[in-house]
């Protein structure tokens, strides 16, 4: 670890020596996950972006893959078998407290235990660009925007009246990916639509720990298809109309270390949404409408490896959410305001049947509702040196009653070059439809999450060659829910019992010009969870302190390095490290996940402007880790393949 270090230092110390003079300012570049378009040096949060660039290339990335490379993110299985659970963190959070946005729209899914979005649904061949937003988030986004949102912004239209663009791709595992997408623009109006198939026999999700017992590979399948059309409705307004259809099948098995072959799942999302917008000189206002619908069905017929308990089992769930929301912008001077108010609706209907040697089990089907209202406004001030943000959300929910959230960004410009800033926010996590209506653990009397979240830091805002920036944060959650269990009555139930601690800082540099481009980040996470009751639920009859990161590593480290060798030809290499972690082990103390270290290969030639062909070789030495035990990780595997855009 400590060569690593050095070998970090050394190569952040060599960029500093390269850096030249401004290329590109960062006061240029403009992000929209405040809600409109804004300078990301008048804003004093933390946010990363993902350049279209970027994105062209990681032609041999997932969505999740990509994602990890950002300091402080975690996507815990994100090298595992397609179509495995894969949760969002975001500096230690915990599942549910990352908040993905579509185009600026929140997206969930209620049905869940914790209300997350299955990012398994998305393909980064549609995607134009991300923006990540750190920190607390809910004054702009309401809940679950506890450690941050992801804002994955779909391609757009050209300027050209057609625009043709596709890829292909092959590689390991029979994997192929195929991905064909037209737009254009006109007079008065604008469209898109992109559909991308994705296939592969995968690998034994389970690992096979005897390495003798034949475990059969766990393939998946998807098909996804999304569209865009806008048009003008007069000199000043715009109306907007969009749909996506993602669906996937993919073979599961049993257990952690446990094969089975005959348990499979499919999965679906659909959205709809329409919006309108009206601008004008100094600002304009918003009307969005977005219906989300995800569906998720389970089939084991255990004939392979039957239990006592279930030799059949099939279950379905399904989540729908209704969203709107009405909100203008005005921009006075050294003020800008932001007012508006959203509305949420969510649903669910979950039903699981299974028959074995007791004979048939039916559990109660659970259709369970809620609805939030929340209006919220932010007012920022806008100095030569210094920025100020101050706002608040009050949410009312259709259970629990209502809370109020606020945010505080203060930054200040030193030279026109560093960027100093210290937020201070709070943010919510409503109790899910689950915990509050489950039949058997369901508590109608819970109260929301509630987190305060405070950051400080610096950021070179020079620009390019050269940018920097380090962040320290920390995070407390009050009212944590968590499932308890009493041994003696035999009840369970979810309660608003804990507090949870949550620490750390990160770092990141980069240094980028025509030929040469390096950068590299460092993230220390660390936390801790208080409550009276232990990681299974059972009382411990006072308050106790542990360890809360499981999964989590509290050291990362992401080191990339690219040379444009010629006009076309271009090549890469990223170096990917994980600390040692902690493993949840019900009834005993937690087990340790080793560390590892990663190291993947990219390389791509251009011809013109019109193909580019890539190799990317993922974990070349062939590594053997696991992000989740008793669960596979890749190996080494590659995918090539080729884009065009005509």
């Amino acid at each position: 670890m400590k060569r690593l270090f050095f070998v970090l230092a050394a190569v952040i110390f060599s960029t500093q020596l390269r850096a030249q003079q401004d290329t590109t300012s960062l006061s240029e570049v403009v992000i929209t996950t405040n809600k409109y378009p804004k300078k990301q040096s008048e804003t004093g949060k933390v946010v990363t972006i993902i350049t279209r660039e970027q994105l062209e290339k990681s032609g041999g990335k997932t969505l999740p893959e990509l994602l990890n490379t950002v300091t402080g993110t975690v996507i815990i299985g994100a090298n595992n078998a397609l179509g495995t659970n894969q949760t969002v963190s975001i500096r230690g959070a915990s599942a549910g407290n990352v908040l993905i946005l579509l185009d600026g729209i929140p997206v969930n899914d209620p049905s869940v235990i914790t209300n997350y979005f299955d990012i398994n649904f998305l393909s980064l061949d549609q995607v134009e660009r991300i923006e990540i937003l750190k920190g607390g988030q809910s004054i702009l986004y309401g809940s679950d925007a506890v450690a941050g949102v992801i804002n994955i912004i779909s391609k757009k239209a050209s300027s050209k009246k057609l625009n043709v663009h596709g890829s292909f791709a092959g590689g390991s595992f029979n994997t192929l990916r195929q991905n064909i997408g037209f737009n254009g623009r006109g007079n008065k109006a604008d469209y898109s639509l992109n559909y991308t198939h994705l296939g592969n026999d995968g690998f034994s999700a389970a690992h096979d720990s005897s390495a003798s017992a034949n475990f059969d590979n766990d393939g998946f399948n998807q098909h996804a298809i999304n569209g865009r059309l806008g048009f003008d409705a007069g000199k000043t307004i715009k109306i907007s109309l969009s749909g996506s259809y993602s669906n996937y099948k993919t073979d599961i098995d049993a257990a952690a270390y446990t094969d089975d072959r005959d348990f499979t799942s499919e999965s679906n999302n659909r959205q709809f949404g329409a919006g309108l917008l009206h601008y004008f000189s100094n600002g304009s206002i918003h009307l969005n409408y977005n219906y989300n619908r995800v569906e998720r069905s389970y089939l084991d017929d255990s004939s392979h490896k039957s239990n006592l308990f279930a030799f059949y089992s099939k279950s379905n769930y399904v989540g729908r959410t209704h969203y709107a929301e009405l909100y203008g912008n005005w921009k006075l001077k050294k003020w800008e305001i932001l007012t508006g108010t959203d509305f949420r609706s969510n649903n669910t209907d979950q039903w699981y049947w299974s028959t074995g040697i007791f004979g048939p089990f039916n559990q109660p089907v659970l259709n369970a509702r809620a609805k939030q209202i929340s209006p919220y406004a932010s007012v920022v001030y806008k100095g030569n040196e210094v920025n100020v943000e101050l706002g608040g959300r009050f949410n009312e929910h259709s259970v629990y009653g209502s809370n109020f959230t606020f945010t505080f960004n203060p930054s200040f410009l030193v030279k026109n070059k560093t960027k100093i800033f210290a937020n201070l926010y709070s943010a919510f996590k409503a109790p899910t439809l689950y915990q509050l209506f489950d039949t058997y653990a369901g508590n109608a009397d819970l109260l929301p999450e509630k987190g305060i979240i405070a950051e400080a830091g610096a950021e070179l805002v020079a620009g390019n060659p050269f940018s920097a920036r380090i962040v320290g944060f920390h995070r407390k959650t009050t009212d944590a829910i968590v499932y308890t269990f009493n041994p003696s009555s035999f009840q369970s139930k979810y309660l608003n019992v804990s507090k949870q601690t949550n620490y750390g800082i990160e770092a990141e540099i980069s240094y980028v010009n025509k030929i040469y481009s390096i950068t590299a980040n460092y993230t220390y996470t660390n936390g801790k969870t208080t409550s009276p009751y232990d990681g299974t639920g059972s009382p411990l009859g006072k308050d106790t302190s542990y360890f809360n990161l499981y999964r989590i590593p509290k050291h990362t480290i992401n080191l990339t390095a690219g040379i444009q060798l010629t006009k076309d030809f271009f090549v890469s290499t990223h170096f990917r490290s994980f600390s040692k972690r902690e493993e949840f082990i019900y009834g005993s103390s937690p087990e340790i996940i080793d560390g590892y270290a990663i190291v993947d290969l990219y390389s791509e030639y251009k011809f013109g402007k019109t193909i580019r062909i890539f190799l990317d070789l993922k974990n070349i030495t062939n590594k053997v880790y696991f992000d989740i035990p008793g669960y596979n990780a890749r190996k080494f595997n590659f995918i090539t393949g080729l884009s065009f855009q005509l």
